[in-house]
Parts: structure tokens; sequence; C-alpha cells
């Protein structure tokens, strides 16, 4: 860690004045042996600003033809919107070994340009033999241990390079700073500069972030606002497989997402994660379902399962894995007053299988018959999809994108599917799949039971 520069001065205990060299008696309240040391930190060099020059949007429109730059991985491409644009910069971030070095280091691999990966928190071995455990292409890669901002940038200003990776933002630091690394103000500063750096310069920076255990980026928050795109990359340990997902993105959608296998080679893209996700999935069993979700512009078939069972004390217990608590409490009331379940007394329990977590309200219809076909102990059928959004009134509100989700599907061999009455239009009717539209639970439930 580089040493700041400092000048000794004492401090007077009684006055408060401050002096800059030792003496036995304070020249100015006349007391003595009140002189106590201390350190006074030498100010910043501030940077010369150099004005840019002034454009006109035509010149601009005419440069810059928006060519991106394929990552090597289409699942990454997808959540980037196509490619890595150049002069953006990208945060990425994600719990402890659940492989964004590994994917840094498979885009950096993947560009076929020039990449510089600073690797602040592994020695340049280390990552050496990741990449050599992942085969990656070490032609065009340049690796640096460095964590001082200004030796990154100057490491930049030689290489030139297209791509730069900073693993991660948390372990960089700027001397001229007195707080320590992964301090807000640190984050900050490295931040801000980052970014100068990739809009001047036009290179695109990757940058890695730790998360805190509320699973949100670590530092301020306004991290997020200065980057263009903001990535996570989720998983589970008992799970092979990792979701990258996109918070924010400047140059494209937002929410999509990116499945991925996790071996020992690295991270394998997941064409079909459909069938990937139904691939054990429970048939003619009272309590499941299938949902086709949405992810950004993505149709995921995903297994509901329910289990209906009675409570061994005085508070029923409600357990879900994958949706929102209080959403499922709201489903479990329109059952017992609009349909007639009594509830009040049976444990529920709702798992979305895969460890796929969703936030559709169109996952309201699955769960709901999921949760009455547990309880009533009758099945529903291997081929039929559900998805509607349920209102308190026991109606089944219309959804988005209807017609993507029904066409996956379909692709996947099922029959059958069970809407909203308000969202069935002329291309959804043509797609070869049996449609049942309904306007409230009551009828879903005709169909079903």
């Amino acid at each position: 860690m580089a040493k700041l520069k400092t000048k000794t001065a004492f401090l007077c205990s009684v006055c408060v004045d401050d002096f800059p060299k030792w003496n036995g008696q304070c020249p100015s309240c006349k007391e003595w042996g009140t002189l106590s040391e201390f350190k006074v930190p030498a100010k910043k060099n501030g940077r010369k600003h150099e004005p840019r020059e002034t454009k006109s949007l035509t010149d601009v429109l005419t440069a810059n033809s928006g060519e991106r730059i394929s990552t090597g991985l289409k699942e990454a491409d997808r959540v980037l919107g196509g490619g890595i644009l150049a002069g953006s910069l990208i945060l990425l971030g994600g719990s402890p070994g659940v492989g964004k070095s590994t994917l840094a280091l498979h885009i950096g691999s993947g560009i076929n340009r020039k990449v510089l990966y600073i690797s602040a928190e592994e020695s340049e071995e280390q990552v050496a033999l990741r990449a050599r455990r992942l085969h990656v292409n070490p032609d065009q890669l340049f690796l640096s241990g460095e964590n001082e901002l200004d030796g990154i940038i100057s490491h930049i200003d030689r290489i030139r390079p297209e791509l730069v990776v900073i693993d991660s933002i948390q372990t960089v630091m700027n001397s001229g700073l007195e707080s320590l690394p992964g301090s807000p103000s640190q984050i900050r500063d490295c931040g801000q500069r980052l970014l100068e750096v990739s809009k001047q310069k036009n290179v695109t920076i990757l940058i890695v972030g730790h998360v805190t255990k509320d699973g949100t980026i670590a530092g301020p928050k306004m991290l997020e606002h200065m980057v263009d795109t903001v990535l996570y990359m989720e998983g589970d340990d008992r799970y092979d497989h990792r979701i990258l997902r996109s918070a924010k993105n400047r140059f494209g959608a937002t929410h999509e997402v990116g499945i991925f296998n996790m071996d020992e080679n690295g991270l394998r893209e997941v064409a079909n994660p459909s069938e990937m996700f139904l691939a054990e999935r429970s048939v003619n069993i009272p309590g499941t379902s299938i949902y086709p979700s949405l992810e950004g512009t993505r149709p995921i078939l995903v297994e509901v399962q329910a289990l209906v069972s009675n409570a061994n004390f005085g508070t029923p217990q409600r357990n879900v894995n994958g949706f929102d608590y209080k959403r499922l409490g709201m489903l479990i009331a329109v059952l017992e007053k609009r349909l007639g379940l009594a509830m009040g007394t049976k444990d529920v329990f709702v798992n979305l299988v895969g460890g796929l977590r969703v936030d559709d309200p169109a996952a309201d219809l699955s769960i709901i018959c999921s949760v009455a076909s547990s309880t009533m102990d009758k099945p529903i059928g291997e081929d039929v999809v559900l998805l509607g959004e349920v209102g308190l009134a026991g109606e089944v509100r219309s959804i988005n994108r209807l017609e993507q989700r029904l066409l996956e599907a379909a692709a996947l061999g099922f029959k059958k599917a069970v809407v909203p009455a308000a969202s069935v239009n002329d291309k959804v009717k043509k797609i070869k799949i049996d449609l049942y539209p309904v306007k409230f639970v009551k009828e879903a439930f005709k169909i079903l039971f």
C-alpha cells in the first residue's frame, strides 16, 4: 500500500491550536506539557481538466455505427443486448464463488481483442492457473496484479486494450485518499475515475463488485448509477446452473437472463433452459403445474409444486421458495374467501423447481391451482400450462407477452393452456395449442378438476 505524504504538527489540548514544531510551552496559552503530536495529510494534487471537443449529433451518428463486440458466449451477448459496446462501463456483481471471475475470464478470452485483466484480489499466477483450467485463449490477454488506481490507468495508456476487467472494485484504491480500499469514498472515487477513462479513451471496462448480505452491490448506490450496465450472477450451491441477470442496461432490455452450467471446465451455455428445468418434472401428482415464466424477452417453463397438509400447531406455516411470500398469503386468502377452501388450519409449502426466482404476477394462476390441487388431492393434467394474474375478487387478469409464452409451451409439446380471457387475440389463437380462456379462478377450477 502506497504511503500518504504527511507532515507532523502539534496540537495543544487546552487552546486547541496547532503548531508546525514541538514546543515545551504552548506559544498561545502559555501552558506547559499540553502539546501532542498528530499527522496532517498533504493536499491532493488537483488533476488538470482538459475540456472535451463539442460535436454535432449528426457527426456523432455518422462516426458511430453502434457495432457490438461478441463475447463468444451467446447467453452473455443476449443479456448485454447483443454484445459489448465500445466505451461502456459494466458492473458485474454476485455472491462469493458464484463464478464472477470465471465469467470475466471467459469474456476476456472470447472477444478476440486486446484485453487487460486487473486482478487486485489474486496474483497473476492464480489467474493463469484458472485460465489453464478453463482452456481460454491467452494470446491477447494481459494480466496485472496492480491495485493502485493511477498504476491501472498507466497500464491502460501503455497497452491500449479494448476491454479492461477490474477484479474487484473493492480492492482498488486511490492513494490520494486516507480511507481504506472498499470504503464508500474509495469506491466512489475509483468508479468516477474509471468512468472518465472509459468515456474519454473509448475503452470498455468490466468492473467486478462484491455484494452485501441482501444481495446488492457493496458500496455507495451511486456506483450503480454511474455505470451503463448492471449484471448480477446468481446461483445456488445445491445446483450447477448459474443465471446472469441484467438489472440495468442503457443499451438493451433489462431483466434479461442468460443460463449457464458450472463444471470443472468453467461456464457452459444452456441453449434450452426450459428442458433443463423440466427434466425431472412430476407427472400426475397432485399439487404440481407448469408455468411459462418470462425472463426479459426469454420464455422459460418452470414446474410449480405445492404441498398442503394439516397444521400440527396453532399457527399454520406458509413457506415458499422462488416466489413472494406476501403474495402467496394473498392467494391463499382468495382460495378461502372466494372459492370456499378452508385453509386456516393448513400448512402450505410452495416451491419453484430448479432454484429460479420469479416476481411475475402471471404465476398467480399456476400457484393457486397447485395449492388447490394438493388440497383436493386431484392432479392437474400433464399437458396443461397455467398463467394469469389473480385479483382479490378471484378474477383472472390479463398478462403481457402471452404469445411468446405459449409458443415456447407448444414447442415443448404442451397441448392445453388456461389463460386470461382478456389477453386472447387473433395472434394467440393461431398458435397450435388448445386455449381455455377464463375470467375467474372458479372457471379454471371447473376445467382442471
